[in-house]
C-alpha cells in the first residue's frame, strides 16, 4: 500500500464537458465503495450514464457551480455548489484520507462565503457513515429534516447546516 502524504497543492478550477469522463472515473469508485449499503451494485449499480449525463446538464445551469478538485495539476475530485448548497464533493478514493477532500471542501465554502453565503447546507445519504463522520468533524450539524434520492431505491438523504463565519477565513 502505498502511504498517504498531505496534498501539495489542492486547487478547485472551472469543470468543463471535456472533463466529465474524468470526474465519472473519479467518482465512480468512490461512489461504489461509501455506498455500498446504501445502492448494492448487484441490485443498483452505478448509473454511470446517468451521472455523466447529469454533469453535463448541471454544467449548463446557471447558478451551479461546477468544479474539478486538483492536486499539483491532476484531476483528482469535483465539487459543486448551488447558491447556499454544498451539491457535491468527492475525491478519488486513493486520496481518502489525505486531506484533499477537506482542502476541497475549505476551498469550496471559501467560494461559497465570499459571495455571501451566511448559512451553508447539504445533504447526505443516512447510510453513508464515512461521508457523515467527515462532515461533522467539519463542524457541519443534521438539521432532522429528510428527503429522498431521485436514484432507486431512492434512499434518505439527511440535510446538515454549517453556518459561515468570517473568523478564520483569512
Amino acid at each position: 500500500m502505498t502511504p498517504q502524504h498531505p496534498p501539495s497543492e489542492v486547487t478547485l478550477r472551472p469543470m468543463t464537458a471535456a472533463d466529465v469522463p474524468a470526474v465519472v472515473a473519479v467518482q465512480q469508485p468512490g461512489a461504489v465503495a461509501a455506498l455500498v449499503d446504501v445502492f448494492p451494485q448487484d441490485e443498483h449499480p452505478f448509473p454511470r450514464d446517468e451521472v455523466a449525463r447529469r454533469w453535463v446538464e448541471e454544467l449548463g445551469t446557471p447558478g451551479i457551480d461546477c468544479s474539478v478538485v486538483e492536486e499539483d495539476g491532476a484531476l483528482v475530485g469535483f465539487a459543486a455548489s448551488r447558491g447556499d448548497e454544498l451539491f457535491h464533493l468527492g475525491v478519488a478514493v486513493e486520496r481518502w484520507g489525505s486531506g484533499v477532500a477537506q482542502a476541497a471542501h475549505d476551498a469550496l465554502l471559501a467560494r461559497m462565503r465570499d459571495a455571501g453565503v451566511e448559512v451553508a447546507w447539504l445533504r447526505v445519504f443516512e447510510g453513508n457513515a464515512r461521508g457523515r463522520r467527515f462532515y461533522e468533524r467539519l463542524g457541519w450539524v443534521a438539521t432532522g429534516e429528510r428527503s429522498r434520492s431521485t436514484f432507486p431505491p431512492r434512499p434518505v438523504l439527511l440535510r446538515y447546516e454549517l453556518p459561515l463565519s468570517r473568523r478564520g477565513s483569512g
